[in-house]
């Protein structure tokens, strides 16, 4: 029995390209496309066949990628969700991994690339990929590991780092030097094994250290 893939992207040419793409790989087959969030929630509503796994493009008219994502997890928890783009920029990332997506892909990934996603996604529930520097693996799977003591000061950074402001609108905010925030946020790099803006937001959802 085959694997039902939904896609959802605004360009029409490349949701056809992929569809065809898709069609090749032997165990996966397309049930469902939309041009938009949602032109895929009228879909869903009467579709006959759910997707195992939706690929949902980031950026899209009437509605984006993390507003349809939001719903789809609210309404269809069964549906697992890779979000397409060609940035991966730290906020977009973020917000698809918080609006539930398990995986983030480029539009350029080579294709034997995408079918591992596609199968690592449905047998594991997440694909393991290294997009700046996020390990998506230790976001899902929560391990035995030593408590991290954090400042109040550390904390109160670690939530606004998890928002759409720039390091220097949180030095605004929180009424510091741009150098002290780099400070704090370096500390809290080494602090956490992270590597990055987004692994250290992942870190943090998955400590429950900040909420959805």
């Amino acid at each position: 029995m085959k694997i039902n893939i939904g896609i959802v992207d605004d360009h029409q040419l490349f949701l056809k390209s992929l569809s065809v793409l898709i069609e090749s790989f032997p165990t996966f087959k397309i049930v469902l496309d939309a041009l938009n969030g949602e032109g895929l929630l009228n879909k869903l509503a009467t579709a006959e066949t759910l997707p195992d796994i939706l690929l949902l493009d980031v950026n899209m008219p009437v509605m984006d990628g993390a507003s349809t994502a939001t719903i789809i997890s609210s309404k269809y928890p069964e549906i697992k969700m890779i979000a397409l783009s060609m940035k991966d920029d730290d906020v977009s990332v973020i917000k698809m991994i918080k609006a539930g997506c398990c995986a983030y892909l480029l539009k350029d990934i080579h294709p034997d690339e995408l079918e591992k996603a596609l199968n690592e996604v449905y047998t594991k529930g997440y694909y393991n990929a290294d997009v700046s520097n996020i390990n998506y693996r230790r976001l899902i799977l929560k391990t035995n590991e030593q408590e991290i003591v954090f400042t109040e000061r550390e904390r109160t950074f670690l939530k606004l780092a998890c928002s759409d402001l720039t390091y220097k609108q949180i030095a605004m905010q929180m009424h510091l030097s741009e150098r002290t925030i780099d400070g704090y946020r370096e500390a809290l790099f080494q602090k956490m094994n992270v590597q990055s803006r987004t692994g250290m937001a992942l870190e943090a959802l998955r400590r429950n250290l900040v909420s959805l």
